[in-house]
């Protein structure tokens, strides 16, 4: 029983800690010092579609040729 009781608690602390962002703003209350925390965190999520491009070849070259080739040895 002792530990069914500790083993929940545990469970309730984690949690709760996982939600302590939600009680507790993460930006500053202040608006200038809120403002460069906001410029910040859109500046590093600017960069996603220029990293998805990158991961997935998008960037790359066309390689399909636009004429036939004869694909054999000449």
């Amino acid at each position: 029983m002792k530990l069914r009781k500790r083993m929940l608690t545990c469970l309730l602390l984690v949690c709760t800690s996982v939600n302590f962002g939600c009680a507790m703003p993460i930006w500053n209350p202040n608006p200038d010092i809120r403002a460069r925390q906001l410029i910040y965190a859109s500046e590093s999520l600017r960069h996603i579609p220029e990293i998805w491009e990158r991961i997935w070849g998008l960037d790359l070259p066309d390689l399909a040729t636009p004429y036939r080739v004869h694909g054999g040895v000449i």
